[in-house]
C-alpha cells in the first residue's frame, strides 16, 4: 500500500542524510516531492526518486530566507496541485564548544537555520493548508531538545524551540485540519554527525556508538524517515503536537551505570 498515493510533500534538508531518505521514501509511497536544499546535490535526490519512476523537483534554496521558504511552498502548488505534507527537516549542528567562547553570532547562526526556518516552513506550508483544511506538518527536532546531554548548548536550545513551536503551532492551527508534529532523532549517522563517526572508526571504537541507548547502536537516516512517512500519512490522523523520539529509547531513562550481561 502506498501510504501518500497522490500527496504532494516538501522536504528541506534533503541533499543528503535525514532528509534525502524521506524525500525517496515519500515519493516510493507516491508522493510527488520538491526536494530542497542549499547544497546543489539535492539535484541528485531529485534525479535518483525520477529514475526510480516517481516525481520530484530540485530546488536550491535556504530554509532559513523567508522568500525560499514562501517560494519552496508555492512550487509544490504551481507543479503538484497543492501542498499535504511539509517536512522541514533542515538543520546545522554546531558542534559542542566551550560554552564561556560561545557569542550571540553562534547563536543566531544555529537558530536561524534550525528555529527560525522552521517557523518560517510552518508558517509558509499553513498559509497553503489551511484553505484546503488538511496537511500535517513535521519539523526534525532532536533529543538535545528534550534533555542535556545530546549537543551543544545553541543545539539543544534550537530544538527545545521546535518542539515548543511544534506544540503551539498545533494550538494555533485548531479546528484547521493541519496536524503539526516534530520527530525527535537520537545518534544518526548523516553529515551532520560525520565527525563523531570518523573519530570513532580512527580510534577503532566504532562498536562503542550509540552503546547508551537500550538497543546499544546508532540509527539510520532510513529509520527516521519512516517516523516522517507515519506523521505524513493519514494513519497519523489522530497525532498533533508530539515531539516523538526515535532514538533507540535513550530518552526512556536517566542515566545510570548499566550492569554487565
Amino acid at each position: 500500500m502506498k501510504r501518500l498515493e497522490g500527496k504532494s510533500a516538501v522536504v528541506t534538508g534533503a541533499a543528503s542524510g535525514i532528509g534525502r531518505a524521506s524525500s525517496i521514501l515519500f515519493a516510493q509511497h507516491g508522493a510527488s516531492v520538491v526536494c530542497v536544499d542549499r547544497s546543489p546535490e539535492v539535484e541528485a535526490t531529485a534525479a535518483a526518486i525520477r529514475n526510480a519512476g516517481g516525481r520530484a523537483i530540485a530546488l536550491i534554496k535556504d530554509a532559513s530566507m523567508e522568500h525560499d521558504v514562501a517560494e519552496m511552498m508555492q512550487a509544490a502548488v504551481k507543479q503538484h496541485g497543492g501542498l499535504d505534507v511539509c517536512y522541514a527537516n533542515a538543520g546545522i549542528g554546531g558542534g559542542v564548544p566551550v560554552y564561556d567562547e560561545l557569542t550571540a553570532d553562534d547563536w543566531m547562526a544555529i537558530l536561524k537555520v534550525n528555529l527560525i526556518g522552521a517557523f518560517l516552513a510552518v508558517k509558509h506550508a499553513a498559509r497553503v493548508m489551511i484553505p484546503q483544511r488538511r496537511g500535517s506538518i513535521i519539523c526534525t527536532a532532536s533529543v538535545a531538545g528534550l534533555r542535556s546531554g545530546a549537543g551543544g548548548p545553541p543545539y539543544s536550545a534550537s530544538k527545545a524551540g521546535v518542539i515548543s513551536l511544534v506544540q503551539t503551532s498545533a494550538n494555533a492551527f485548531g479546528g484547521s485540519g493541519v496536524r503539526v508534529n516534530a520527530i525527535c532523532p537520537g545518534l544518526i549517522e548523516t553529515g551532520m554527525t560525520k565527525s563523531i563517526f570518523d573519530r570513532a572508526r580512527a580510534r577503532g571504537t566504532d562498536n562503542k556508538i550509540g552503546q547508551l541507548n537500550p538497543l546499544r547502536r546508532h540509527g539510520a537516516p532510513e529509520e527516521i524517515a519512516y517516523a516522517a512517512l507515519f506523521l505524513a500519512s493519514d494513519e497519523a490522523s489522530y497525532v498533533n503536537g508530539q515531539a516523538l523520539p526515535v532514538d533507540g529509547g535513550l530518552s526512556s531513562s536517566l542515566p545510570v551505570v548499566r550492569p554487565k550481561m
